[in-house]
């Protein structure tokens, strides 16, 4: 799996005990919860001791202040949603129909996004939109289910198209200017992904 970028503090790199890289993923994973509760502006060392039972000299060893601890947040988020989309179950992993895999992976993205948003938007501006790390792996898993799905035509530049709207700096101005829903921005990537499928058998 792709990480965001060079190793963060707080990554599993290089190779940690297992016990430590378990500690690791514990804090993370209270971390992950803590946005999806306060947003952003509630992470910080302080909450996040609290919330896992430890001291505060721990969050601070592990991430070495608030800027590694979101930086590694946002590689432990995406390598979660690689996970699930690669080796998980469905309707996001191997075992559903493709077209259920591209809208679970969608909609599955926008709930990232709408509790990191602030960190997958200074991943793009950072040049990790198009560049060698997840979205190069996000675009090929695309252009597979496409594939899959009996789509014709120049699937990189249909994945490119159908990414395009995932775009976090789009999602959350969608969000918190447009005032649409989650749930709505959900259901339009979900018509999108039927009509690119249905499309496919009117191409010769």
């Amino acid at each position: 799996m792709l990480r965001i970028g060079p190793p963060t503090p707080g990554s599993a790199e290089p190779v940690e005990r297992a016990d430590a890289a378990r500690n690791r993923a514990l804090l993370l994973d209270a971390a992950q919860q803590l946005v999806r509760e306060h947003g952003v502006a509630g992470l910080t060392m302080d909450a996040l001791a609290k919330r896992a039972g430890v001291g505060k000299g721990t969050v601070f060893r592990r991430f070495g202040n608030r800027t590694g601890l979101m930086l590694a947040l946002l590689d432990h988020s995406e390598q979660k949603f690689q996970a699930a989309f690669m080796f998980g179950p469905g309707p996001m992993g191997p075992d559903a129909s493709p077209v259920e895999r591209l809208i679970a992976f969608g909609r599955t993205r926008l709930l990232d996004i709408e509790v990191e948003g602030d960190l997958h938007r200074a991943a793009e501006e950072n040049g990790g939109r198009f560049g060698d790390g997840p979205y190069s792996l996000h675009r090929a898993h695309v252009v597979l289910l496409l594939r899959e799905a009996g789509v014709a035509g120049e699937l990189p530049l249909v994945a490119d198209t159908l990414l395009a709207t995932l775009s976090a700096a789009l999602i959350t101005h969608q969000l918190a200017v447009s005032g649409y829903t989650r749930a709505q921005i959900g259901d339009n990537w979900e018509w999108l992904v039927r009509r690119v499928v249905s499309g496919a058998a009117h191409v010769e």
